[in-house]
């Protein structure tokens, strides 16, 4: 038997066997518990995603799944029912994002640092710009998704954990200290970034950016947020900018060569390599704006270096990353050094990166 290999009838059949039973009979004939996260909705009528699904295998391949052999969340159940062509909807709301944080840690902060009520002004006009903020498919989210009262309980979950405040702090998650911390080290780009995220949703510039990059950022810091993190890793992957970027070193005579570590793809691939060679853009998410992309804005790097840079915040440029190989290396006494081309410096002796 193959999890999640269950055709429409299947379904069918297992929601007119739980329509035959009643919900409590069908539950418990095959060990099952209410649903927590998704429900199955089928002509007007709700149905515990989970159950439905596991018995669903019964029909296909001859005996039902066990409730411990699967989960009903959208890894599974719920994804295996939307394959079929079912509606699900979401019980309970996803968790917050980063992105969500900052701008309710941005009006805490403006708000002297105290929890705001849900019917405050600028937490009704919080929670409006949070529900066009592209984070969470419309699937995932429930008729309370981002409400004004839960936008509130939010502002005093942050609030309750500032170090100054001397009471007992409300439930909230670990996402929010950290975040909270962010705005108490860096307060002025943290507040930039949330106007940037508050501009690009209001404006629309966020909102037709790929969200399959996100699989990619898990090895990323992204303090500012993943939407800010999309437009970062758009504006590195145009392919016209990169293009233009390369051109541009190879006619002040520069090499295609990591601007940190000095690797060169042709020299180590031959033809495999010519030409190959990745762009980063080099100004910080929290002041890039939406301003257009210079060439000096942009580095030519490896693909290690660059997801060195992106590991964690603050982001090293790449003569800083380069600094810091050639440091190592000189200190490794151990280690046979491997020259590095010399880098470029400006009419100050310092280094500096790109034509």
């Amino acid at each position: 038997m193959r999890k999640g290999a269950i055709t429409r009838d299947a379904v069918l059949q297992a929601i007119a066997e739980h329509d035959e039973l009643g919900r409590e009979v069908f539950l418990s004939t095959y060990h099952f518990k209410g649903a927590r996260s998704y429900l199955l909705v089928h002509e007007g009528q709700e149905y515990d995603s989970k159950a439905i699904a596991g018995v669903a295998h019964k029909w296909d391949h001859g005996r039902a799944l066990r409730p411990d052999e699967f989960s009903g969340g959208k890894d599974h159940a719920a994804a295996w029912l939307k394959r079929a062509g079912f509606q699900v909807k979401t019980v309970k709301n996803p968790d917050w994002a980063r992105d969500e944080i900052i701008l309710a840690c941005q009006l805490v902060m403006t708000n002297g640092w105290k929890g705001l009520d849900a019917h405050d002004p600028r937490v009704v006009e919080l929670s409006a710009l949070l529900q066009l903020m592209p984070l969470h498919a419309e699937a995932d989210r429930n008729e309370k998704f981002r409400n004004p009262n839960g936008v509130a309980r939010k502002t005093f979950d942050i609030a309750t954990r500032h170090p100054d405040y001397q009471g007992k702090p409300t439930n909230g998650g670990a996402l929010d200290v950290e975040v909270l911390h962010e705005f108490l080290a860096r307060p002025a780009e943290m507040t930039e970034a949330a106007e940037l995220l508050r501009q690009g949703v209001t404006d629309g510039a966020l909102q037709g950016l790929p969200i399959a990059d996100d699989e990619e950022l898990d090895d990323h810091s992204a303090p500012e947020g993943r939407l800010l993190m999309r437009r970062h890793r758009a504006r590195e992957r145009n392919k016209t900018l990169r293009k233009k970027k390369i051109a541009s070193v190879l006619r002040h005579g520069g090499r295609l060569s990591c601007e940190a570590c000095g690797f060169d793809f042709e020299e180590v691939y031959g033809d495999r390599g010519t030409g190959y060679i990745e762009c980063h853009h080099v100004v910080p998410l929290h002041e890039a704006g939406e301003g257009r992309t210079k060439l000096s804005d942009l580095a030519l790097i490896c693909a290690n270096c660059h997801r060195m840079i992106h590991r964690r915040a603050p982001w090293p440029t790449p003569a800083e990353l380069r600094a810091t190989i050639e440091t190592r290396r000189t200190t490794d006494k151990s280690a046979t050094p491997a020259s590095l081309p010399a880098p470029r410096r400006d009419a100050a002796g310092r280094a500096t990166v790109g034509p």
